[in-house]
């Protein structure tokens, strides 16, 4: 059972990693380079993501840049950052994209909080998705001779005890997001 709890850690784990890239793509008052990591560029015949034909940077708490390093590539980096919805308006400057961030306003932190509170819910199905797949093992094998029912009982004791960490540190982070959100 050692393997089988380390898979089922390990598979939580990467439930809660997936969580956190998604909460880190979420703007908040603050600049960060991962906000443009959805960006797909047109660039020599195939799409590929921006940190692939720029350099993305944060100078400045309310500003994004941007470094093209191919300068025919500047007008597609400008185009695909406008296509990707994020509400962003690059100001073009040479090889440098510049993107200032407005202030969020009330009703747009509103809805930034309900997205993570959906990416935290999907999370937490994906955590429980894990420990329906231990349960199940643990049932089959206490079926099939290979456990006890005691070893059955101490065994779903653990899975359930690393599924209510996990679900724990998925609220802890969205607590902690919605405080960055909300902050003005």
């Amino acid at each position: 059972m050692s393997g089988e709890y380390d898979d089922l850690k390990r598979r939580m784990d990467g439930a809660i990693a997936a969580f956190k890239h998604d909460l880190a793509s979420l703007r908040t008052g603050r600049a960060s380079s991962n906000l443009l990591d959805a960006v797909q560029v047109q660039a020599y015949g195939t799409t590929m993501p921006i940190n692939q034909v720029a350099n993305v940077t944060v100078p400045e708490p309310r500003m994004i840049s941007v470094s093209v390093w191919d300068k025919s590539m500047v007008s597609a980096v400008d185009r695909a950052i406008r296509e990707a919805n994020l509400g962003f308006n690059p100001i073009v400057d040479g090889t440098n994209l510049r993107i200032p961030l407005p202030e969020l306003n009330e009703q747009r932190r509103k809805e930034l909080v309900k997205i993570s509170h959906g990416y935290a819910e999907n999370a937490r199905v994906a955590v429980r998705h894990v420990r329906r797949d231990g349960m199940d093992f643990l049932k089959k094998a206490e079926k099939d001779g290979t456990i006890s029912e005691d070893d059955h009982r101490k065994r779903s004791d653990q899975v359930q005890k690393l599924t209510d960490e996990m679900i724990s540190t998925i609220d802890h982070l969205l607590s902690d997001k919605e405080a960055e959100i909300m902050q003005v």
